[in-house]
């Protein structure tokens, strides 16, 4: 009677652990697919706002009487000493870069505000999509491919009815990709590797499974993951776990709406917890607990030297990724890192990096 006691005891028990495990899996599911919505949500409302705020500028800069003037009368080095002026003003008082420039109707670059050594360059095989200007007047402002991917922004620019060229404001991703960050979600913005044909400034850009990353300021730590991973089956269901953190997918359009690439995204499972359950009714990015994510991803990657944790070979891939005002503790720590190898390893190191091999592109 105690025997059967005990094995019903143990039964009941076990039933009730695997119900209790089950549902524990099924409400951990029910929150990752949540988060992936939020992030999605969250990407396309951060797009839509860096693309108003720069079609106000573009629209501001497409007004000023100087510029206008300088275009129409092909003056190139007062478009450019307006053009720096204004950007350099901007970046003063609001600590606000911006890189804009003006295009002439011809598709030449007639002004940029971060050099002046290429005006006169024909841009019209590299910017596709200024097509769509031959049959709308009105701004646009998506994702495109130039010799970079970017976000470009771009005005058309007329005066007394007559069209003389284009203003446009172009960014790139490493506002977003920092806020993201923030929140302790690595961003990898990828374009399909076949477009490197046009954009060639990328073609030595790191590339993972068929692409090629666009966003320079990325989290290196999280790249051997996604070189592992199926992105047919990340792709389909939109996340996949793998080494102990879940990696979500979007697609990426450009302003024709093509698919181009895409976004990943990846949430380390410690951070899980972090982030509200799927019944609440607010938006992860209002939760109480961001900032306290954010102090938590803050020190893991700052408490010590930035790059102390990356190895030789990883600060290899690095090199040409680093800000500018990061590269003198890049540089400080990667030279005490190759310090310790012979100048053999050191060019076997080099051989060994991966770049997208393939040169395209006109020579005229």
């Amino acid at each position: 009677m105690f025997k059967k006691i005990v094995i019903i005891f143990i039964g009941t028990i076990s039933i009730v652990l695997l119900f209790a495990l089950y549902y524990k899996n099924e409400i951990k599911e029910e929150k990752v697919y949540h988060i992936l919505d939020q992030v999605r949500l969250t990407l396309s409302s951060q797009l839509k706002s860096h693309e108003m705020d720069d079609l106000k500028v573009a629209l501001m800069l497409s007004k000023n009487e100087g510029l206008v003037n300088a275009l129409e009368n092909d003056d190139e080095d007062l478009g450019y000493k307006l053009l720096d002026d204004i950007t350099k003003s901007i970046q003063k008082h609001t600590n606000i870069r911006i890189r804009a420039q003006i295009i002439t109707k011809e598709l030449n670059i007639f002004a940029r505000s971060w050099d002046d050594i290429y005006a006169g360059m024909p841009i019209g095989d590299y910017r596709l999509d200024l097509k769509y200007f031959n049959t709308h007047t009105n701004p646009r402002a998506s994702i495109e491919i130039g010799r970079r991917l970017g976000i470009k922004t771009t005005v058309p620019i007329y005066k007394n009815g007559e069209f003389l060229g284009y203003i446009e404001v172009i960014s790139f991703f490493k506002t977003i990709t920092n806020f993201f960050s923030s929140m302790g979600v690595d961003l990898y913005v990828l374009l399909n590797i076949k477009y490197t044909d046009t954009a060639i400034l990328m073609m030595q850009n790191l590339t993972i499974d068929n692409y090629v990353l666009a966003n320079r300021n990325y989290n290196y730590a999280h790249i051997q993951t996604l070189k592992h991973i199926n992105f047919k089956e990340l792709k389909l269901n939109g996340v996949v776990y793998a080494d102990k953190k879940y990696i979500f997918y979007e697609n990426m359009k450009d302003g024709n709406g093509k698919i181009i690439g895409g976004f990943v995204f990846v949430l380390p499972k410690r951070y899980l917890d972090y982030f509200r359950n799927p019944e609440d009714d607010i938006s992860f990015l209002i939760n109480v607990t961001r900032s306290e994510l954010y102090n938590v991803v803050k020190e893991e990657k700052y408490k010590d030297n930035a790059y102390k944790n990356y190895s030789a070979k990883s600060m290899v891939y690095m090199q040409d990724i680093i800000d500018k005002e990061d590269r003198q503790l890049f540089l400080d720590e990667a030279y005490e890192k190759f310090n310790k190898y012979s100048k053999d390893e050191l060019i076997q190191m080099m051989l060994n990096r991966k770049i997208v091999k393939k040169i395209g592109g006109k020579i005229k």
